[in-house]
């Protein structure tokens, strides 16, 4: 991905590299961006965001559902293997999951297990700012909700983590 661009010039840019530069914020799924594409120009980084969430929320859910089931576990089989995105990598590392205790990895295992028994995907969080503990909380507190939901929060989650990697990426306004 390229770094510092601002929301005009990413707007300028042809389809293709427009997709290069910042496509690969949604794990495995440079869909997203070449919808995104379409809505240009964007007149700010916020109308940008606000792009994205329509873009998601727009995609058949087939779509949306790949989307979810792209993103790894935490601290998951990925992990472990060193498979993970650097992104993913980085951010979960800065949530300390890379540094589990051998309970907390167990927790994260046991609730990682049960939530995709009972949702059919993995569980997915905006890591940035989370302790393992608040991780931990709110996969507990998430297995409580409905399927609908949690779709929508695995959305919603995905969305902030793309954010989040586009502030590294987009110049302010």
């Amino acid at each position: 991905m390229s770094a510092h661009l601002s929301v005009a010039s990413l707007s300028c840019l042809d389809r293709e590299a427009f997709i290069d530069a910042v496509g690969a914020v949604f794990e495995h799924s440079p869909w997203v961006m070449a919808r995104a594409w379409e809505k240009r120009p964007f007149a700010s980084k916020a109308a940008f965001f606000a792009a994205l969430d329509e873009v998601l929320n727009e995609a058949e859910r087939t779509l949306q559902l790949a989307l979810i089931n792209a993103h790894p576990e935490l601290a998951g089989k990925a992990a472990v293997r060193g498979d993970l995105t650097a992104d993913s990598a980085r951010e979960q590392a800065g949530a300390g999951l890379n540094a589990c205790s051998p309970a907390e990895f167990a927790s994260i295992q046991r609730l990682n297990a049960a939530y995709h028994q009972k949702f059919g995907w993995p569980f997915i969080v905006a890591v940035k700012g989370l302790s393992r503990q608040d991780i931990i909380a709110a996969m507990e507190s998430r297995l409580e909700r409905s399927a609908a939901d949690e779709f929508a929060e695995a959305l919603a989650q995905i969305l902030r983590i793309a954010c989040f990697r586009l502030d590294d990426l987009i110049l302010a306004d």
